[in-house]
């Protein structure tokens, strides 16, 4: 677990790898206020053992976290390292701690730091942010009060979305800062524009086009998948996930290309569609759209909670899209492989 002087040796000594899965929220009860807390256990248990993923992504958008109380953000946080460190003693916990107040994001910062995780990420703060340098303050006030390493999360679905010159400031001005997650997949071109102004900055780009570009081997972007959904795209005796990634890792680029197509993980990502990411009330808005993805896990057979739904102001998840989503999984061969295996 890194202070804030050792991250930037942590992140360039691949303290950062494989594939890190961003955990859903399983809701319970009336509207969804509480959690079930057994099968949270179960799912951390399942991507650090059974799928021996290396890293977990905490808290974040897949796990709604607007609509998560802080008492519950850090209990989520504890489950984790406690489940997933049983499973894994090496698994690399990274917690994402924002809220729209610095002060709320400095006490979910050190409770992390305090309960054994590895890196807290940032994302941009949801409302009234002026531009770079508000973003920048943000980070300066959470980095003076914490001893972490600290990442920063660039999504559209926060408002503001930070420029390469933005970012690399705030990695320059605040030495815990040490990776990006850059999630607004408009233009590869902000990662280009990140590498060249912040070498050192380790950079998750969500447009996974630039790996099949070769970016990884030329040093732009690092290996590590920070915050996916990687559990919903293999299974315990069926990794391709898992072999597709490797592949990349190792440079063979045409082999994984052959291998997606083959595998079929392209037709499955083709297949579910934008349901993960779109509401289809609100056009060219990019969410976390969290009933989709559990419903994906409930597909292959992992436990998601009795309250199917997101908690409010998102949406209902409409029939069509469940169906889609169920086609699509039914389609890879992965529908109801989870609980087959219990």
């Amino acid at each position: 677990m890194p202070t804030a002087a050792d991250a930037r040796e942590w992140a360039a000594s691949g303290g950062l790898r494989g594939i890190g899965d961003s955990l859903y929220t399983p809701f319970s009860g009336t509207a969804g206020d509480g959690i079930d807390w057994d099968a949270y256990r179960a799912l951390v248990r399942y991507c650090a053992g059974d799928l021996g993923h290396a890293m977990l992504w905490l808290t974040s958008g897949i796990a709604e976290w607007w609509s998560l109380t802080m008492d519950e953000r850090k209990k989520l946080l504890e489950i984790a390292v406690e489940e997933g460190r049983s499973a894994n003693p090496d698994v690399v916990i990274q917690a994402c701690t924002a809220t729209p107040s610095a002060k709320d994001t400095v006490e979910l910062t050190r409770h992390a730091q305090e309960h054994g995780a590895d890196i807290c990420y940032l994302q941009v703060p949801p409302m009234e942010v002026h531009a770079g340098e508000g973003v920048l303050r943000f980070f300066q006030y959470v980095a003076d009060r914490t001893d972490i390493a600290l990442g920063m999360f660039n999504s559209p679905s926060s408002g503001y979305v930070l420029t390469a010159a933005e970012m690399a400031e705030i990695h320059h001005r605040v030495p815990a800062v040490v990776a990006v997650k850059e999630g607004v997949m408009d233009s590869t071109s902000r990662s280009a524009a990140l590498h060249a102004l912040a070498p050192e900055l380790v950079i998750w780009e969500c447009d996974l086009i630039v790996y099949r570009a070769g970016w990884l081997q030329a040093g732009i972007v690092g290996p590590a998948q920070l915050g996916t959904a990687g559990y919903l795209y293999e299974v315990p005796g069926n990794m391709m996930y898992t072999h597709y990634w490797q592949l990349l890792w190792d440079g063979q680029i045409n082999e994984a290309i052959r291998f997606s197509a083959e595998s079929g993980l392209d037709r499955l990502s083709a297949e579910v569609g934008s349901w993960y990411t779109e509401y289809p009330g609100r056009r060219g808005y990019f969410t976390h759209w969290g009933s989709a993805f559990r419903y994906a896990a409930s597909v292959i057979g992992l436990p998601t909670g009795d309250y199917a739904e997101s908690r409010p102001p998102q949406g209902i998840l409409p029939d069509a899209a469940k169906a889609q989503i169920r086609s699509a999984f039914e389609h890879a061969g992965l529908a109801g492989k989870v609980l087959a295996r219990a």
